[in-house]
């Protein structure tokens, strides 16, 4: 797995979009707005992804890759080795809740646009 594979499923997921709002290393990926995952580009070892709490915990006593959130509100962001413990099809699962979550604390108008996208 490597950066590349990460950012061409990120963009594939609707109104997703990818900038650097922080400075010219960090890479966002955000839908309707919000950061959905967060990874360097130089000297990446992980990626960051929201995380319901209670998942978080699970997925850091299951996995050594998975720790709590660097630089982030360690509650509700995981920081995820890249390569680490788990299987690629987890890591695209993990991702997928990430987006899913942030799309469904999204504005019913922003959400109800993606979903119509996603629906198409």
């Amino acid at each position: 797995m490597n950066l590349e594979e990460i950012r061409n499923y990120c963009l594939s997921k609707p109104g997703s979009g990818e900038e650097f709002p922080f400075d010219d290393d960090t890479l966002a990926f955000k839908v309707g707005g919000k950061i959905f995952l967060l990874t360097g580009i130089r000297h990446t070892t992980g990626i960051n992804l929201k995380c319901d709490p209670e998942m978080a915990i699970e997925l850091r006593e299951r996995h050594n890759a998975v720790r709590p959130g660097y630089h982030m509100n360690k509650k509700h962001w995981n920081t995820i080795e890249i390569p680490g413990d788990y299987k690629q099809k987890e890591l695209f699962e993990w991702i997928d809740n990430s987006y899913n979550l942030v799309v469904n604390s999204l504005p019913a108008k922003i959400k109800n646009q993606i979903t119509t996208a996603q629906a198409n």
